[in-house]
């Protein structure tokens, strides 16, 4: 089957030919032709199906056939879960769009929202956005969605991940009533299919290559080995030239800035992409690892949902998911297009429960690989280039020695100044002379040394002001000042005489 044979208008058949796109995929074989019939639509398939397309192709279509709305308003709202997915897809329909009078502008969080007031006010006829700028924008009346026609929820599983639920049923009690839905999700638990079936009306259900099933084009396999070597072997693996563009998925948002700095450390460059990261950031490190001036990309799940790159050629689960379907969502990153992938897993002592459940839904047991042998393949970066860091094991001690000739440790008083200080000091070498040094008592007395040298003459002792020897009783420090808790504290309402 060809895109013609799906009664595409010419100008989208021309857009798909400048994208070198002829053949629809299962997914948008089977989802355009009821969306084009007006049909609400209830879809799954798995990441990397073409799950974009087969909506907004058909969409485009249709509103653009369909005139009578008043010109400037909101005809169609997409909402995505992520800032990195809703770019994607205005992308999308940025590209099927060339050659049809239709505007369209993304909104989302993370950034300013004048530019995004600003673009309103000129009209748009699709919105794509992320639930919570949309409500922003909405309770501040820069926006109004009385006249949307479509809403299209797509990775609404990740929504629901992400505490969305409650803000799109608002959303949908904002849009009339009568419109089409299209309902897309790469899962579907109980939860997302309640609230699709309050959403849809009589829906055309779309599934194609369930969740459970991987691509048969990946290989995948895993390594047994301890947490604490997850670094020393994802370092080793990656040092291999050959691997044009990776994708490594870690657990949390500090982990992925950890393995970032760690490798890093070796002269393995790669970028994080995570939620604590500013929008800009966000965007440079995936443009970077498109246009392939980053050849390895550290993310976490939510955030990798955007990250549309067809030569991905190897998947490092460096840590492994929770969910069992997660995983079938972070391989299918690779092998996509009909190209063939690696897939790798790190599984610790604490992971192996994760990884039986994978293997429960996958309905295959994933290779085990024996763990090579993980030497220092690449070098640190020495300390002395700027802007480098240095392993802990390499970094040098800046204490001197305390032993040898002419070596003495520094004499460091530990009172609390002035006349009443008390306490002790570091021991010092045998013959070492204390330097002299001046103090002004609490009092504001006159100046005496504060060390003398190592001569045990009573004569030569600091004096106290009553005359009385300073550190004859045998007790508190060395240099002759009571530890502080022997000191005598002052009744209330008197002075220090």
């Amino acid at each position: 089957m060809h895109f013609k044979e799906l009664n595409l208008i010419e100008p989208i058949l021309a857009a798909l030919k400048t994208k070198g796109y002829e053949v629809p995929t299962p997914i948008q074989a089977a989802a355009i032709p009821p969306i084009l019939l007006g049909r609400d639509v209830l879809g799954c398939a798995q990441t990397g199906t073409g799950k974009t397309a087969a909506f907004a192709l058909p969409v485009l279509q249709n509103i653009t056939q369909k005139q009578g709305t008043k010109q400037g308003a909101i005809r169609v709202l997409v909402l995505s879960p992520t800032r990195e997915l809703a770019v994607q897809i205005g992308e999308s329909f940025a590209a099927y769009s060339k050659g049809l009078k239709v505007r369209g502008t993304t909104v989302f969080g993370g950034v300013s929202d004048m530019p995004q007031k600003q673009k309103l006010r000129q009209g748009v006829d699709i919105l794509v956005a992320t639930p919570g700028r949309l409500m922003d924008l909405h309770a501040q009346r820069a926006l109004s969605l009385d006249k949307v026609e479509i809403l299209v929820l797509d990775e609404a599983d990740r929504m629901m991940d992400m505490g969305f639920i409650h803000d799109v049923r608002k959303i949908a009690a904002l849009i009339p009533a009568q419109r089409q839905t299209l309902f897309f999700s790469a899962t579907m638990p109980p939860e997302i299919r309640s609230l699709a079936k309050s959403l849809l009306r009589d829906p055309v259900n779309v599934e194609v290559a369930p969740v459970s099933a991987a691509a048969n084009n990946i290989e995948q396999a895993v390594y047994m080995v301890s947490r604490n070597s997850k670094p020393s072997l994802l370092r080793h693996l990656l040092s291999d030239t050959s691997i044009r563009r990776a994708l490594v998925f870690t657990r949390t948002k500090h982990g992925a800035d950890r393995v970032c700095k760690t490798l890093e450390r070796y002269r393995i460059f790669a970028e994080a992409l995570h939620g604590n990261k500013t929008q800009g950031a966000r965007q440079r490190a995936l443009s970077n690892f498109k246009s392939g001036q980053t050849r390895i990309l550290v993310a976490t799940d939510i955030a990798s949902r955007g990250i549309d790159v067809t030569d991905i050629s190897h998947v490092f689960n460096f840590d492994l998911p929770e969910v069992p379907e997660t995983y079938v969502h972070r391989i299918g990153r690779t092998a996509r297009a009909g190209a063939s992938g690696i897939a790798y897993a790190f599984c610790d002592s604490e992971e192996r429960s994760y990884l039986r459940g994978i293997e429960r839904l996958i309905r295959q047991q994933l290779k085990i690989v024996p763990l090579p042998v993980l030497e220092e393949t690449l070098a640190p970066i020495p300390q002395s280039e700027p802007g480098t860091m240095r392993p802990r094991s390499a970094a040098p001690s800046h204490r001197p020695a305390s032993s040898g000739p002419g070596r003495r440790e520094p004499v460091r008083a530990y009172g609390h100044g002035g006349g009443h200080g008390g306490g002790g000091s570091r021991p010092r070498s045998e013959g070492a002379a204390r330097p002299q040094r001046t103090y002004s008592n609490a009092a504001g007395g006159s100046s005496r040394p504060r060390f003398e040298s190592d001569s045990n003459s009573d004569s030569q002792r600091p004096q106290s002001r009553d005359g009385e020897t300073v550190g004859s009783q045998g007790q508190g420090s060395q240099h002759g000042r009571k530890p502080f808790w022997q000191k005598s504290r002052p009744t209330a309402g008197k002075r220090y005489s």
